[in-house]
């Protein structure tokens, strides 16, 4: 299955973008903590064209804390600030601004010297869709001001917000890259919910996270769904169809015939694995792009 998904709201919001940049002082890229790689859009470099920048790996609530860990290793000693925060309960949000502050620091003191009093720094936030934006946006607020939603592409179009007098910063809907050229990349960002599950086909990639979860966290599947035997070998699509129809037995995703329903059990699968119901789950390593 060619994951593909670009419309036409994300190829405005590009353009946009590019527009707005030169009134920019910081980026922060957004990127999901379960996913580091497969949610950074390999288009943004180009867009952001060399400006400062401050990685957030979110959703640090629902991904494997060790992991999360040498994930935040991993973008630091490739020159980046890099925070590890939950937009959801605010874990590690006081920390974006000071460090907006050092990455600005050089033309701060430039202007004081100058006696000029510096403005308020300008961000500009761009990430994937459903990467949480929107939740980070509001958090930092204390207020609702950006739409939120558990579906990808809620946020449609460029919407300024202020907080206090020491940043201003720009919304942006998420933007997603016309083709994957790696199918494990789109088979990720669908499992984690980047991408509308109305033009994918859940079986595959359902198939393709529980072949994962068996290698890395099999014990995991065997406590939430009862299942006594993990494929020896994850590469055989027989033992991972095994293990998808225990999951779907023990949801009662039982068609006539008491076959398993497979499309129901994918997305009864995928839905648990979204919400933390098989715990703190990463679906890749830094060492898988050393």
């Amino acid at each position: 299955m060619t994951i593909q998904w670009f419309p036409g709201h994300m190829t405005r919001a590009r353009r946009q973008i590019e527009d707005k940049l030169k009134l920019i002082d910081v980026t922060i890229e957004l990127l999901d903590a379960r996913i580091p790689m497969s949610s950074r859009n390999p288009m943004v470099d180009d867009i952001l064209k060399g400006k400062p920048r401050l990685v957030l790996l979110n959703k640090t609530d629902l991904a494997d804390p060790a992991i999360t860990a040498e994930w935040v290793r991993f973008f630091t000693e490739r020159g980046l600030k890099t925070l590890a925060i939950d937009a959801s309960t605010g874990t590690g949000v006081k920390e974006i601004l000071p460090k907006c502050k050092e990455l600005m620091s050089a033309k701060i003191e430039t202007q004081l010297r100058k006696g000029i009093n510096p403005r308020a720094i300008r961000g500009l936030i761009v990430g994937i869709p459903n990467v949480g934006k929107s939740t980070l946006i509001n958090q930092l607020a204390g207020r609702k001001i950006a739409n939120t939603g558990d579906k990808p592409g809620v946020t449609k179009g460029q919407q300024w917000i202020k907080f206090g007098t020491d940043m201003d910063l720009l919304d942006t809907p998420g933007i997603l890259w016309p083709k994957f050229d790696d199918q494990n990349v789109g088979m990720k960002l669908a499992a984690t919910g980047a991408i509308k599950e109305e033009i994918l086909h859940l079986d595959d990639i359902a198939f393709h996270t529980i072949r994962y979860m068996s290698e890395y966290y099999g014990e995991r599947l065997k406590e939430r769904y009862g299942i006594e035997e993990l494929p020896e070998d994850s590469e055989n699509p027989n033992e991972v169809i095994e293990v998808m129809e225990a999951i779907g037995r023990k949801r009662g995703a039982i068609i006539s015939g008491g076959r398993v329903d497979l499309e129901k059990t994918s997305l009864l699968f995928l839905r648990e694995l979204r919400s933390g119901k098989l715990g703190r789950v990463s679906l890749e390593v830094p060492a898988e792009y050393l």
